[in-house]
């Protein structure tokens, strides 16, 4: 299957593994460029540039295929040193970098100077633009259906990826509400060269969170996800749980809403202590997309990405096929 993506990126496959916060290690990435897609690290879920390094080595060490890591640019009062991060990707010799949240314009001089790929997520086609006039060689493009933070637009990939397919001269990949063959075959149909899945990868034998997490995905419906932080502007789709709906009639109460009310429930380190590594999934916030109405199954990554691939084929020979016949 060769698309433009395939081609930059050096892969059998136009099919990613999105980073994501402490569940993009090693055993997953690696699990998936060896299936044929391409894995991808997340650069904070190591606590320190020198623990990514290591990571890198231990990716390494069990694929010889391409691997990327995300590197996730977000303001802070105490931010994270990204520059040593990304220090570390490029002395680590990876070629391949998927940049989120804030602008990696600052970092695009030296990650082109190590020739790194770079591919950058975006919830809107201005974004998008804007990737493309600084450098990006590709971009991710996330719609309203996507886990984590979808940006504040509101807009569904079916109208989203033709919108960006109109202006973007750079290849881009659908991202968000995607675990099916026939989805990326219809996400191509619409102008993407592949697709970036994150909740479908989390649901297989290779990701490392806790058993409790993955059944809870493949017993869900589409319906299992809710909103948070949209009084913030800062909105995030996470699992519809106890903890969640506590967070969401917080923002309801009448009045601006104190950030300081929700730290308590909202900490990333309870959603990874809790749920990610004990599986007690009420108990914590843990991001997940809309997609998993979709996901039945907990299949190995190969297994996955395979069926995808014959999926995906038939999809555009037997249906499409009967418009044009």
């Amino acid at each position: 299957m060769k698309t433009r993506i395939t081609e930059l990126l050096n892969i059998k496959y136009p099919i990613i593994q999105g980073g994501m916060m402490w569940v993009g290690r090693a055993e997953l990435a690696a699990a998936v460029s060896n299936a044929g897609g391409l894995g991808i690290l997340t650069a904070l879920t190591q606590p320190t540039p020198e623990a990514l390094r290591e990571e890198i080595k231990r990716c390494q060490g069990m694929t010889d295929k391409p691997f990327g890591v995300n590197i996730t640019l977000l303001p802070s009062i105490t931010p994270p040193p990204y520059e040593e991060y990304a220090q570390v990707i490029i002395e680590s010799g990876v070629k391949i970098v998927e940049t989120a949240g804030r602008s990696p314009e600052p970092f695009m001089p030296a990650f082109k100077a190590a020739g790194i790929k770079v591919i950058h997520k975006c919830t809107s086609v201005r974004h998008a633009l804007k990737a493309e006039k600084i450098g990006c060689d590709a971009v991710s493009v996330d719609g309203f259906e996507c886990a984590g933070h979808p940006g504040e637009d509101d807009v569904t990939n079916l109208v989203l990826l033709p919108a960006a397919f109109a202006k973007l001269t750079i290849p881009f990949v659908a991202s968000g509400g995607i675990a099916t063959g026939s989805q990326m075959a219809a996400a191509m149909v619409l102008g993407a060269e592949g697709v970036n899945m994150g909740t479908r990868f989390v649901a297989t034998q290779e990701a490392p969170v806790h058993e409790n997490m993955k059944q809870a995905i493949v017993e869900a419906s589409e319906t299992d996800t809710t909103l948070m932080f949209r009084t913030l502007n800062n909105t995030a789709r996470v699992f519809k749980n106890d903890i969640a709906k506590q967070v969401v009639a917080i923002e309801a109460k009448d009045g601006p809403t104190d950030f300081s009310d929700l730290q308590p429930l909202v900490a990333g380190a309870r959603g990874r202590e809790r749920c990610i590594e004990k599986g007690e999934i009420n108990d914590g916030i843990w991001t997940v997309g809309q997609v998993i109405g979709l996901i039945d199954d907990i299949p190995t990554c190969e297994v996955l990405i395979n069926r995808m691939v014959t999926e995906a084929k038939a999809s555009l020979q037997s249906r499409l096929a009967t418009f044009i016949s």
